[in-house]
């Protein structure tokens, strides 16, 4: 199952420049470090690298620049997903010219689509191109949720492999493992709900900690693949305080707030997010010294 991506992917965030612009430079260097440090693939253009406010255009140079950076050494997923068909068809044709490893495609969100819509959406998109194809269910951001026997559905077409799973349901987690191949990967949509879905048969996790603790996450990961149940255990028990940091503002504003921190100079969130308050990001602060996260800071080069 985690033969398809690896178990730890990296939900990317989206460099911007003091201006606003996007960074291609610090995108570069970030995912070359992330590559070195824990993460098997980058999710590039995800809900964490801030998709919704990205043109199509500064999608495609983030795919592009992604690649070029990490090469061989890691895998990466373009997020083209859309409530559009059409739209989500157009992106994917484009990003598979890159030579990239897969894409990542959302729920269509606010249309409410029917789960027969849903099926079709996705058989569409799975047929544009040879790119493999992790369907990705969010709920609480789309308004719907994709149901298991849909998914189980889904999962018989060859070209969609897994689904990133963040419905908080561990139920709908075990209904996809009943009902879908073995082969089907299942990757968590939470970090916090990395060890409950891998003891449900889940792959691993697309991770927003990881940009801070990807080595922690894959030692996680295995050893509980080894059995090593006691030591899998103690790694989700200490980084709870960082991964609940992690989300006490709308995600990625507090992941960039980290990683600025560390001297990453990620820049802000897009409007209509909001930068974090002066109250939260010292909150952050304190956790991210507790877990010795800045004192050694990991200083970009």
């Amino acid at each position: 199952m985690s033969e398809n991506f690896g178990r730890v992917l990296t939900a990317m965030v989206s460099p911007f420049a003091e201006t606003g612009e996007l960074d291609l430079n610090a995108a570069t260097r970030l995912a070359d470090y992330l590559a070195n440090n824990g993460s098997d693939t980058r999710v590039v253009c995800g809900t964490t690298g801030e998709s919704p406010t990205l043109t199509w255009d500064e999608e495609y140079a983030l795919f592009q620049a992604v690649r070029d950076a990490v090469g061989d050494r890691a895998k990466v997923i373009a997020g083209t997903g859309s409530n559009s068909t059409r739209e989500a068809i157009s992106a994917t044709e484009k990003a598979a010219k890159l030579n990239l490893d897969g894409s990542l495609q959302v729920v269509p969100y606010y249309n409410k689509p029917s789960q027969a819509g849903l099926y079709e959406h996705f058989r569409a998109i799975a047929d544009c191109s040879d790119m493999p194809v992790l369907l990705y269910n969010v709920p609480g951001r789309t308004g719907i949720s994709l149901q298991p026997e849909t998914v189980a559905k889904l999962a018989e077409l060859p070209s969609i492999v897994g689904i990133k799973e963040a419905s908080g349901s561990m139920d709908a987690v075990s209904e996809i493992r009943r009902l879908s191949p073995n082969e089907f990967s299942i990757y968590s949509g939470d970090d916090s709900a990395t060890l409950p879905m891998l003891a449900l048969g889940a792959s691993g996790v697309v991770s927003v900690a990881s940009h801070l603790v990807g080595l922690q996450l894959q030692e996680m990961i295995r050893s509980f693949e080894k059995g090593e149940l006691g030591k899998a255990l103690n790694n989700p028990f200490q980084l709870f305080p960082l991964v609940k940091a992690l989300f006490i503002d709308t995600n990625p504003a507090p992941v960039k707030v980290a990683l600025n921190l560390q001297g990453w100079n990620v820049g802000s969130v897009r409007s209509p997010l909001a930068p974090m308050s002066n109250d939260l990001q010292e909150q952050l602060r304190d956790v991210l010294k507790t877990s010795n996260l800045i004192e050694p800071a990991v200083v970009a080069k």
